[in-house]
């Protein structure tokens, strides 16, 4: 019987060799990771994946000639499709890091324990078997800012999504945070059978809504688990009558 821990070999991506030797320290001291090579260049990185076939990516975002978004997405093609964990000074990326289905967004400088969670998910994300294919298109978590990190939040977790002109707030609990993303480039992403829109600036988890409420003159509310009544646009009232069955 093999009782040692599941291991993922690991490429390191940086264009600055005292930020992949700090990686390097890091993935030392963490039995889950094997590091089976390093890369200063995007270039680069795409050839010896190629070659040495590792399980996981820990990628920085801004280098010359190919960025680590190109990387990540010519990784998706390749036969061994490792994961991805974004390492990186900016977060402003996070939208165009979670469309590629990244396992995470570590920010620079990076922490032992930042990291560590990070590879807990790379690892956790391996064991998930038996997936619905269907269940792939749609958007499954968010990375919020807060403070000085990312946060990595369900989509299950989030009951209400409100348009804030080229931002939306995400709705967790008592609290909310902003993301950068327009409420219909986000709609498109989430499952339309879990999430509805009921106004242009209005998205609910189906299950939050409570009933429908009639106003008179064609004006239908939402009723929703907290108590609040939110209108519902005209443009969307088909759609909402509609999953009620009406």
């Amino acid at each position: 019987m093999n009782d040692n821990p599941p291991t993922l070999r690991t490429l390191i991506v940086d264009d600055e060799p005292l930020a992949i030797e700090r990686m390097q320290v890091l993935c030392a001291e963490m039995p889950q990771l094997t590091v089976v090579g390093t890369a200063n260049d995007g270039e680069s990185a795409l050839r010896l994946a190629e070659k040495l076939s590792p399980d996981l990516l820990l990628l920085d975002m801004t280098m010359p000639g190919m960025d680590g978004l190109q990387v990540a997405k010519a990784a998706k093609d390749q036969d061994t499709n490792p994961a991805v964990i974004f390492v990186t000074a900016h977060e402003n990326f996070a939208v165009e890091a979670f469309d590629l289905e990244a396992i995470d967004y570590v920010l620079k400088p990076v922490a032992s324990d930042r990291l560590e969670r990070a590879i807990e998910r790379a690892l956790n994300r391996r064991g998930e078997s038996g997936e619905a294919e269907d269940d792939d298109q749609w958007l499954s978590e968010f990375w919020v800012p807060h403070r000085s990190e990312l946060l990595r939040i369900e989509a299950a977790e989030v009951f209400r999504i409100d348009a804030e002109r080229d931002y939306v707030r995400l709705h967790v609990g008592d609290t909310s945070y902003l993301l950068l993303q327009t409420i219909a480039g986000l709609e498109e992403k989430l499952d339309p059978e879990k999430f509805i829109r009921i106004h242009r600036s209005t998205i609910l988890r189906r299950d939050f809504i409570r009933g429908l409420k009639h106003e008179g003159l064609g004006v239908w509310c939402a009723e929703l688990e907290d108590g609040e009544e939110l209108r519902i646009g005209r443009t969307y009232l088909k759609r909402v009558k509609a999953m009620a069955g009406r």
